[in-house]
């Protein structure tokens, strides 16, 4: 279970994109730039993670952020099927796009999630199934694209795994 308060939990920038996952709280966040609390505390003061269209990003620019590797050797993932469990902010008028991805540790890539545009001003809960390949490890892949408008942006707090892996 990460929920940002202290730190990204092991939760990785990746290399191969344009910019990153920013660790803040809507009390240091500008006015119509993302939520106004984040999900777990539901105040200003606690975090949450939160990419934002701006100037320095061109739209389609992407940003990633993934999970510590998750294995399937362990037993109990092989009986149970594992979720992960999130909560996302996508809110503007011009809003980019969220993507999940589940990659194996040979890099291949699975969409488990595409939401686009505007979704509303609020904390959505999602629920996703990590499909099982053999004995692959695997992790969890958090894609957020740039949109058009400078005040529109993408928040993720409270991400959780199942307990079973």
């Amino acid at each position: 279970h990460c929920n940002f308060e202290f730190d990204l939990c092991g939760w990785k920038q990746d290399e191969n994109d344009d910019f990153d996952w920013h660790l803040r709280t809507s009390s240091t966040a500008k006015l119509g730039t993302g939520p106004a609390t984040d999900h777990t505390l539901q105040e200003p003061s606690g975090h949450y993670i939160f990419i934002k269209s701006s100037f320095f990003q061109q739209p389609g620019q992407k940003a990633r952020i993934s999970s510590p590797v998750l294995s399937r050797k362990n037993k109990n993932c092989k009986v149970c099927e594992d979720v992960i469990i999130f909560y996302y902010h996508m809110f503007g008028a011009h809003i980019g796009s969220l993507i999940i991805y589940q990659r194996t540790t040979l890099k291949h890539e699975k969409i488990l999630l595409n939401l686009t545009g505007n979704q509303g001003n609020f904390w959505q809960r999602e629920a996703l199934t990590l499909s099982g390949d053999g004995d692959e490890d695997f992790q969890v892949v958090f894609e957020g694209m740039a949109g058009e408008g400078t005040k529109d942006g993408i928040a993720l707090d409270d991400l959780t795994f199942s307990r079973e892996c």
